[in-house]
This record gives C-alpha cells, sequence and structure tokens, in this order.
C-alpha cells in the first residue's frame, strides 16, 4: 500500500528563483537606474544626482532602520514620525531658544526621545495595549507637543557646528551618508551575529515558544520600542542640522517612507525577514524611482504613489515570503 503523504523537498538554496527572490529588489534598482539614464542623459547619471541620492536620505534610512527594530520583535510604531518631528524641534529649542550647549541639547533631546519609547513600551508590554493603538496615540500626542513646543512655528537658532557637521562631504557625498552606512553595518551585525539578533528573531516568529525557551521575551519587546524611538530622534537631530531650523510639522512627511522602507526591505537579501541591508537597499532604492520620475518632469505626486505601492506590494511580497518559508520546513 502506498502514502499518498507527500513530503516537500526544499528548493535549492540557489536555485535562480531564490536569486531572484533574494536580489530582486537590487536587480529593479539596476534597472530604474538604467532607464532614468537612457531618457535622462545629461541630467540623471552625474555625480550631482548621486550626491543628491546617497546624501540627503540619511533622515529616512535613520528613521526606517528605528522601526525596522520594532518590527522586528513583531511589533508595529506609527509614532516614528512624529518622534522626528519632535526630536528636530526640541534640539533647536533647546539650543537656539534656551540657550543650552549644543551637544547637551542632542543628549536631553536623544533622552526625551528614549523615555517617549519607553512610555510606549510600558504600555504595551505591561499594560497590554496593542502598540498600533499606543503609538498612534501617543504619536498624536506628541506631535501636539511638538506644536507646543514650538508655539506651532519654524524653530531657528541651531549651533552652526551640527550644520557644518552635516554638510561636510567627503568624495563629495555629505557625512550623513556614512553614518547611515555604519549605523546599517552594526546593525545588520548584531541582528544576524549576535545572540540578541537571534533572540530577536526568535520573539517574532512565536513568542510563546520563545518564553517557553527562556528567553526574555517582554525585554526585547520592549528594546525594540525603545529603539525605534531613540533613532528617530537621532533622525530629528540629523533633520534639524540640515535644514538649520525645525518644522513642527515636518515629522509627519516621514511615516509612510519608514514603513514602506522597512517592509520592501524585508523582501531582499533575506526574503521574510527584516534586515539592516535590505533596509538600506529598499530606501535608495525608493528615492532612486522618486528622482528619476522628478527628472521626468512629474513633481508633487510620485512620493506618494512610489511608497504607497511599494508599501502595498512589499507587505504582499513579504506575506508570501514567510508562507514559503514555513511551507519549506514543514
Amino acid at each position: 500500500m502506498t502514502s499518498d503523504i507527500r513530503i516537500p523537498t526544499p528548493r535549492s538554496r540557489f536555485s535562480p528563483l531564490a536569486l531572484l527572490e533574494r536580489y530582486g529588489v537590487i536587480v529593479a534598482w539596476i534597472v530604474v537606474i538604467l532607464v532614468f539614464s537612457i531618457l535622462r542623459p545629461t541630467t540623471f547619471p552625474t555625480a550631482g544626482t548621486v550626491s543628491l541620492i546617497l546624501g540627503t536620505q540619511t533622515v529616512i534610512l535613520v528613521a526606517t532602520l528605528g522601526l525596522m527594530l520594532t518590527l522586528a520583535v513583531g511589533e508595529i510604531d506609527l509614532s516614528v514620525g512624529s518622534v522626528v518631528g519632535f526630536g528636530a524641534s526640541l534640539v533647536v529649542v533647546l539650543n537656539g531658544v534656551v540657550g543650552i550647549n549644543v551637544w547637551l541639547a542632542v543628549l536631553l533631546t536623544i533622552l526625551a526621545c528614549a523615555l517617549f519609547g519607553l512610555v510606549n513600551a510600558v504600555l504595551t508590554v505591561i499594560v497590554g495595549v496593542q502598540s498600533i493603538i499606543v503609538t498612534l496615540a501617543s504619536g498624536t500626542l506628541l506631535a501636539g507637543i511638538t506644536l507646543a513646543v514650538t508655539g506651532s512655528k519654524v524653530v531657528t537658532g541651531l549651533d552652526s557646528v551640527l550644520i557644518q557637521l552635516v554638510s561636510t562631504r567627503w568624495l563629495g557625498i555629505p557625512i550623513p551618508f556614512y553614518f547611515g552606512v555604519v549605523l546599517t553595518a552594526i546593525l545588520w551585525f548584531v541582528m544576524q551575529h549576535t545572540p540578541v539578533g537571534r533572540r530577536m528573531a526568535f520573539v517574532n516568529a512565536n513568542r510563546v515558544v520563545a518564553r517557553l525557551a527562556g528567553i526574555r521575551v517582554d525585554r526585547i519587546r520592549m528594546g525594540g520600542l525603545v529603539a525605534t524611538s531613540v533613532f528617530a530622534g537621532i533622525a530629528g537631530i540629523i533633520l534639524a542640522s540640515q535644514n538649520g531650523a525645525a518644522n513642527p510639522q515636518a515629522g509627519a512627511y516621514y511615516l509612510l517612507p519608514a514603513f514602506a522602507g522597512a517592509f520592501l526591505g524585508s523582501t531582499t537579501i533575506r526574503p521574510g525577514s527584516f534586515n539592516a541591508v535590505g533596509t538600506w537597499v529598499a530606501v535608495y532604492f525608493l528615492i532612486t524611482g522618486i528622482t528619476g520620475l522628478v527628472y521626468m518632469g512629474f513633481a508633487g505626486w510620485p512620493e506618494q504613489v512610489f511608497y504607497g505601492a511599494s508599501l502595498l506590494v512589499a507587505v504582499s511580497l513579504g506575506i508570501l515570503a514567510r508562507r514559503r518559508r514555513r511551507e519549506g520546513v514543514t
């Protein structure tokens, strides 16, 4: 009597389909660069465009890397944009309005953002409110606090030390780009080559099993939420330094790009898993496409279309990738 049960054969790790799945975004990025280089040969494939793309997206990259840490432990943080705006506004107010030393203002801003993240973490993990509800409410609250702190107007007066620091260039590219690269490399190492990273993946996969295995699940979840706010605060400081001022309403812009970059990043390099290198690739792929469309004369709508469509596609592909991984080990 023959059995009807079939054991699925795992796909080859180096099959063309697996390679395309793993590096699809990179391939698409190359295609986008080639297409716009052909369509706009005198303006797009230039050193100025490279500097524009690489040198102006550190704020989005840092905020997205921070959001990735919360998503990587199975939580959702909708306050990331508000924290970016708050961090930018607070550092300018402390330094330019109150007169506190610029480096102390930076430290106090980061601590304030960390405290905000801790409040989110306590309400989510200790009290038990869903993170999406907590961060939606707290983000709205923080946006209101930011308006109150700034008097609902653009604040100026940031010390020129920070402004000069972020405007310094090396090989024609502003210093913040290299900061983003180093930060990405650190997170890549932590998430893929340390016990902390393995615990984060375990918590995201199954909290109950992780708890039974002796992992401090609540501490990992809280750490992710706090880290997201810290990274968003740092992104805000970079934003204020790039502009030399802070717009209290600017933070709202960064919410959708952060989610689009984080989810699209989870579909590349390590499909089905939130990862730092994939996030880096996704952020710069998106801005390359947006920049190309602007060069083509399409102003205003490209960002919303690119970020919105990318988020929808990325979430769908991420779910499919995780489903295939589960079926592959069944």
